[in-house]
């Protein structure tokens, strides 16, 4: 049935749009769904699906793992909307466009520091 709704869909309806690919289910045995249905099915669709998709089951929901698997995944997503860079998405202390990441880097020794704290 989901898949039926992606059927009717006019030709290069999604191409180029960012897509998230998110889950959620009983159990951790679905959590191949992402990546052996969702993420070929967007591609087949021609639509740009961000590197991290997000799944959560029942005992999920209480890591927070979870929560950094979904800030990760925005960030991604934010970064092909254009609108943040996927390190100031995911808690930066300010906002900044890619362009000007681009333009002003983040030092190697910056992104290792913040890597040891958190």
């Amino acid at each position: 049935m989901f898949k039926t709704f992606f059927d009717v869909l006019e030709p290069g309806t999604l191409d180029g749009t960012p897509v998230l690919v998110a889950a959620t289910a009983g159990t951790a045995r679905h959590s191949l769904v992402l990546e052996h249905a969702l993420r070929p099915l967007f591609a087949y669709l021609r639509a740009v699906v961000v590197p991290t998709g997000v799944f959560a089951a029942t005992e999920d929901f209480a890591s927070t793992e979870l929560e950094q698997r979904i800030t990760r995944a925005a960030g991604e997503l934010a970064a092909l909307v254009g609108k943040v860079s996927p390190a100031d998405a995911s808690g930066g202390s300010s906002r900044r466009t890619v362009d000007d990441q681009l333009a002003e880097p983040t030092p190697f020794e910056e992104l290792l520091r913040r890597a040891s704290e958190g």
